[in-house]
This record gives structure tokens, C-alpha cells and sequence, in this order.
């Protein structure tokens, strides 16, 4: 870990511990986290920055409890199984929370590329892309009229419909890693298409990530079509 992912690691732990302090007194917070009460104060406060092995611990234990707590609360599913997650993917902050949990908490190689599919995708993939230092890029349904060369990916649903995305080929260079990220997963059909734009592009896949599950169809399409790690943080 170099200074620059160490202070930003230090930084994210500051800012699950301000977020759990929220609605805790430095007391039940200090029984939450196991830690001392002054130092919690010293940390909300700003005054000191937990050391590196505090601060993973925090991140990656207890901020994805916290996190997938937050996160589950702010889900809204309606009468025929439809999740609304909006007031997730429009609040970054939250994100930037959520990325160094990922990149953490998760068995998750560093990726050169985080690869998702427009529009709901975008705001995390660009969390987790400036967290890690490396790029985003974002797979469409309709190819940009001024890109020449594109990779295709397609799939017939169940429905009949055919579903296909496009991703400029200058997005992935051949070898390079990729981290298939999407806000939510479900049957895995746009999980499996991101994982055929990787492995044409010749790129190596780090894992694949999606904010919330439903159900476990599309976590087990995605496992059946790669050998990385796949995971969400939460499932409903």
C-alpha cells in the first residue's frame, strides 16, 4: 500500500465511523466498534486519522456491515418484485463510501478497467474507478455515432427480445484487468453480456460486483461464466 491508498484508506474509515456516529453516542459507538471512546472522538472529530490496520478494520469489517445496513433501508421493492434503488445510485458520497468496502472486503484483484452497463452502473463503476486509480468505462445499447470500431455482445432473453450492448474496442486493451460492477444483479443477463465484452476484448476479469442481489439466480449465472470472485452487498 502506498501513502496516497493509505491515506485514502485512513479517510473512508473516518468517514463510516462519522456515518455510524450519526445516529450513536460516542458510547454505544465505542461498544459497536470495540474501540475506545476518546479515540471514536479524536477520528469523528478530525483531531487524528486511525492508524493503516485500524483503519482496514473498520473499512472492511465493520463499514460492510454498516453499509449493507444502510444501504438495505434505503431499498424499496414493490408488489411484483421490482427494486428501486434510486436513492442509492444518486447519492455519491454513499458510493464513495461503498468503494473502499469493496476493494477491501472483497477477494477482488486491482482491476486497470471498471467496466459496467449505462445508466444505473455508471455513478458506482466511477467510484470505485477513482478509488482504485484506474478507468471507467460503461457498455450502451446503441453504439456512438463518431466510434469506429466497437465490441458487440448479444443474448436473446426469455422474453424474445434481443439484448445488446456496445463498448468502444479502445475502452479494453488485450491483458488488462476488469471489474464487471452494475448496481444490481438479477437474472445475470447483463452481468454474462459485460463478461463476453471482457473476454473478447482478451481481458482478464478481476471479479464482478453488483450493489444488491435479488435473489441468487444472477449470482450463480455470473459464478458459471467466470472463475473470479463475484459478490454483492446486500441481497433482497
Amino acid at each position: 500500500m502506498n501513502r496516497a491508498e493509505k491515506a485514502t484508506l485512513q479517510l473512508r474509515a473516518v468517514d463510516v465511523l462519522r456515518m455510524l456516529k450519526e445516529t450513536r453516542t460516542y458510547d454505544e459507538l465505542a461498544e459497536t466498534t470495540a474501540l475506545p471512546a476518546g479515540d471514536l472522538n479524536r477520528y469523528v472529530n478530525g483531531h487524528v486519522l486511525p492508524g493503516a490496520d485500524r483503519a482496514r478494520e473498520v473499512v472492511e469489517d465493520l463499514g460492510r456491515e454498516a453499509l449493507a445496513e444502510e444501504l438495505e433501508s434505503r431499498i424499496r421493492v414493490d408488489e411484483e418484485g421490482y427494486v428501486d434503488n434510486s436513492a442509492t445510485v444518486f447519492d455519491q458520497p454513499f458510493l464513495d463510501l461503498v468503494a473502499p468496502v469493496v476493494a477491501n472486503g472483497f477477494d477482488f484483484d486491482r482491476p486497470d478497467v471498471v467496466l459496467t452497463a449505462a445508466t444505473d452502473g455508471i455513478t458506482l463503476a466511477a467510484s470505485l474507478a477513482s478509488y482504485y486509480g484506474t478507468r471507467c468505462a460503461y457498455a450502451k445499447k446503441r453504439k456512438e455515432t463518431a466510434v469506429e470500431e466497437f465490441i458487440e455482445a448479444r443474448e436473446r432473453l426469455q422474453s424474445g427480445i434481443e439484448l445488446t450492448y456496445y463498448l468502444p474496442r479502445s475502452a479494453i486493451d488485450a491483458g488488462e484487468s476488469v471489474l464487471v460492477v452494475d448496481d444490481l444483479i438479477r437474472s445475470g443477463e447483463t452481468q454474462e453480456l459485460l463478461l463476453d465484452i471482457a473476454d473478447t476484448a482478451d481481458a482478464d476479469v478481476a471479479g464482478v460486483f453488483a450493489l444488491i442481489a435479488a435473489g441468487e439466480d444472477g449470482i450463480e449465472r455470473a459464478r458459471n461464466h467466470t472463475d473470479a470472485p463475484v459478490g454483492a452487498l446486500t441481497t433482497v
